[in-house]
């Protein structure tokens, strides 16, 4: 594996660290909870996390990423705890989720960064540019999630 792939690996794994050092400090109760100005909640974001990772993997080879379609019903862009049925994970199951995904996708895709397939709508064509893309989505989250935590 090529060092830059090692980094991103590592920039993957560390960031989700931390989203999962911060998931860490909150209850199931207060993940469930919509703050004055905010449109969804902890759950929804880690959720959100976790299936738009496999999205853009998705969108770039075209083939199954491997995760229950029921997760675009519950956390895709759009979509808010308003969709939540008895079957959407709760904040622990999406923890556990979330905190294997890493080495998942490492494993799934780790060989095949650079293979090229025909540009999405933004330009990306490498599961490498997606992975870079996903990481900077994930940091946008973990602030969201933060935001709501003050609030809560």
């Amino acid at each position: 594996m090529k060092k830059r792939h090692e980094v991103l690996f590592n920039q993957l794994e560390s960031y989700r660290s931390e989203i999962l050092g911060v998931a860490a400090t909150f209850s199931e109760e207060d993940a469930e909870k919509i703050p004055a100005g905010f449109n969804n909640n902890i759950r929804w974001n880690l959720g959100h996390i976790y299936l738009d990772q496999y999205l853009w993997i998705q969108a770039v080879t075209q083939e199954p990423a491997g995760v229950p379609e029921e997760f675009k019903s519950w956390f895709c862009y759009g979509t808010s705890p308003a969709h939540f049925t008895e079957e959407t994970p709760t904040v622990s199951e999406l923890k556990e989720l979330l905190k294997t995904q890493p080495a998942r996708i490492k494993d799934s895709y780790g060989e095949r960064l650079e293979e090229e397939f025909a540009p999405t709508e933004m330009g990306m064509h490498t599961i490498e540019q997606v992975l870079t893309r996903t990481i900077f989505h994930e940091g946008m989250h973990l602030q969201t999630i933060l935001d709501i935590k003050k609030c809560i």
